[in-house]
């Protein structure tokens, strides 16, 4: 029996990528890349990974040089170029492993956010659609994520309309936030408070700042930004990408002849960057 070096540096491979799946799933950190409505998928891929693995190690070995003997029709490859090629697609597959375990997830902020600008959701009136960013319609069980049957969705976005301080929490923030900009009017007075990183965009006035939130609806690739005015004599003084919790009253201000809903602020305090920083759509389940 002959010890194929080759075969055990793919084995090696496939071992790897079946810890940094597993590794992501215990420390919770595939949720920093993924919306949790698809952690199911890389689970899948991590099993994927480790039926290969097992596959893998029966060629680690294989019968002695005199005891094989190539043939005509026979199916392995000796050639120099194709050794190369194996080579180059394998460091081609070590690189994003490598990256994972050298460098930790990082977290999405203001840089980006200046790249995508913030979300400007329609106003004046205007119904939630459907197929909305902040909450999309699906029959069946869920499968992770933030899942509400219809029922449990209409009860809390009820709530919201008469609740005495509306708590933007990251299960419904985002529809919250769609419900606020679709329909400012219907709040302006209330009191509200939220949790978010410090962007400022170029025309800011010394005092203002927007209070944001990355929204991902299925992973990193498509993150947006979503947040609020804020309005504060003392906004100046925090750097962009600071974590703050805000306290005030919504207030409706006139902008290219759409009303805005605008944060006055009244408390404020600067917070550590909560473990979970973004937020996600909420499916709602039609039984």
């Amino acid at each position: 029996m002959r010890f194929r070096w080759w075969m055990f540096s793919q084995a090696v491979m496939l071992a790897s990528f079946s810890l940094f799946f597993i590794y992501l799933h215990i420390t919770g950190d595939i949720t920093k890349y993924v919306n949790p409505k698809y952690v199911w998928v890389s689970q899948l891929a991590a099993i994927l990974f480790v039926v290969l693995l097992l596959v893998q190690l029966f060629r680690i070995w294989e019968q002695n040089p005199h005891d094989h003997h190539c043939h005509d029709g026979c199916e392995h490859s000796h050639s120099i170029s194709s050794m190369r090629a194996n080579a180059v697609s394998t460091c081609i597959l070590l690189f994003p492993l490598l990256a994972g375990f050298a460098f930790p997830p990082v977290i999405l902020d203001a840089s980006l956010a200046q790249k995508k600008g913030v979300i400007q959701l329609p106003v004046e009136g205007s119904e939630r659609q459907p197929n909305s960013p902040a909450a999309n319609r699906q029959s069946g069980e869920g499968t992770g994520g933030h899942h509400l049957s219809e029922k449990e969705y209409n009860e809390k976005m009820d709530w919201l309309k008469t609740a005495p301080v509306i708590e933007m929490d990251n299960e419904l923030f985002a529809p919250y936030y769609e419900e606020i900009q679709t329909h400012p009017e219907r709040y302006d007075g209330r009191k509200i408070k939220l949790t978010g990183f410090v962007y400022k965009e170029d025309g800011l006035k010394p005092h203002q700042l927007i209070l944001s939130r990355f929204l991902i609806t299925h992973c990193l690739a498509d993150a947006s930004v979503i947040g609020f005015l804020v309005e504060f004599s003392e906004a100046g003084q925090y750097k962009q990408d600071m974590w703050l919790e805000i306290e005030g009253r919504l207030q409706i201000v006139r902008s290219h002849g759409a009303a805005v809903p605008v944060i006055a602020a009244e408390r404020w305090k600067v917070v550590s960057p909560p473990p979970h920083p973004y937020v996600y759509p909420v499916s709602i389940q039609i039984l």
